[in-house]
């Protein structure tokens, strides 16, 4: 690197790291490093002088310096701080005008004169061809944002790269033709992708919106789903209940047949039989009351095309149609999602038919744990009082009360 290039990089890595405002997220050092790998890229392959090599690469180094004093006319800006700082290093005038030249022909409607302007004009629009290029792409986007220039959606800001990259850029030199053009093209199917993504998703928010404005509010619908759910909860609990009081009644009820009745032969234990009889008959109650709890009601399970029109059945309810055809309740089916009010109307048909068959469940249950309770007390006083006065004891006090009488 000869002496004057290295004192170019010094001055404009100082100059971009120090006195550039921190808001440039796209045009800032990183980019002019890029641009100076991508101009020595270029000119690997080309036919140059030593001195026009020379001269792009200080234009690479110097070309973005000017934003350093604002964002209008940086490039004409760039053009005075590379004068000032090559004339103070003794740098030849004619190559000073040739750099300034080439930093004029980085803005974006220039058309390139030569080769020189060609290349660095490739060099600083490299990163159209880079894997990054999406990512740079935003980082530029936030910038105006930052800068108060123009804020874009992401929409708007997808459509302005499309046209960029279709109609208002195109590579000059063979080098970029032959490296840099087929990933800029992969770039702008990415981008094309990506907007037909955006397509599909504002599509989809669109209906969401528009169906969610047709449909009723969602308090509505959760305080059917809330309620059905507690509903079922409810039944759930009931038979569990039920169950329980079965297990423990049968236990009961196996328990006697084993072990009291059979003792029931010896006249020595007829005390026993009332409180025996009082135990197993309210535990037979209790286990009948608990079956009752949970029998399912048999229905028809048949509908008429007059009662789906009058809105006369609930086809929520698979008891209403376990025996018609398929056809047939597909049929039905169509006819109330056609009709909300049909279907909100056969919601509370179930909501309500489901409560009566909840207050049918809880009152069996309330009578069985009531007579199963009643029954336990009766039974352990039945039990207590036949110990106590007609017990084997109790026999042989009262016989020697008769004979010493």
């Amino acid at each position: 690197m000869s002496n004057i290039l290295e004192k170019t990089q010094q001055f404009a890595v100082e100059l971009l790291t120090n006195q550039l405002d921190k808001n440039f997220l796209y045009h800032n050092l990183r980019h002019t490093q890029r641009v100076v790998k991508s101009t020595k890229q270029i000119l690997d392959s080309c036919s140059l002088s030593d001195e026009d090599k020379e001269i792009l690469e200080l234009v690479a180094w110097l070309h973005d310096t000017g934003y350093t004093k604002g964002i209008k006319d940086h490039e004409e800006h760039s053009c005075e701080i590379a004068q000032e700082f090559l004339e103070k290093e003794g740098y030849d005038k004619e190559r000073i005008e040739k750099v300034k030249k080439c930093i004029l022909a980085t803005k974006w409607n220039a058309k390139p004169t030569n080769l020189m302007d060609e290349i660095i004009r490739d060099a600083d629009s490299s990163h159209f061809a880079q894997s990054s290029y999406i990512e740079t792409s935003d980082l530029l986007r936030e910038e105006l944002k930052l800068l108060g220039i123009k804020k874009y959606s992401y929409k708007e800001w997808l459509d302005i790269n499309i046209q960029v990259f279709r109609t208002d850029h195109q590579y000059y030199t063979d080098y970029a033709k032959e490296n840099w053009l087929e990933k800029k093209d992969k770039n702008l199917r990415k981008l094309v992708k990506d907007k037909k993504s955006e397509k599909k998703l504002a599509k989809k928010e669109k209906l969401k919106a528009q169906f969610k404005s047709e449909s009723p509010d969602r308090g509505i619908q959760t305080l059917y789903r809330v309620t059905l759910k507690n509903h079922i909860t409810l039944s759930d609990i009931a038979d569990t209940k039920a169950n329980i009081l079965l297990s423990v009644n049968a236990i009961i009820i196996s328990l006697a047949l084993s072990n009291l009745i059979p003792k029931l032969d010896n006249p020595s234990n007829d005390y026993l039989i009332y409180p025996t009889v009082i135990f197993v008959f309210f535990s037979v109650v209790s286990m009948v009351l608990a079956v009752l709890a949970t029998r399912p009601n048999v229905t028809s399970g048949e509908f008429t095309k007059e009662d789906v029109k009058n809105k006369n059945v609930n086809l929520l309810f698979f008891g209403n149609f376990h025996k018609m055809a398929l056809s047939d309740y597909e049929w039905a089916i169509q006819e109330m999602l056609k009709d909300k009010d049909y279907i909100y109307t056969s919601l509370t048909k179930d909501l309500y038919f489901l409560g009566i068959v909840l207050n049918r469940k809880y009152s069996l249950l309330r009578w069985t744990y009531t007579i199963f309770m009643i029954g336990m007390i009766l039974s352990v006083i039945a039990f207590a009082v036949s110990f106590k006065f007609f017990g084997p004891d109790r026999k042989i006090e009262l016989l020697s009360q008769v004979l010493f009488f």
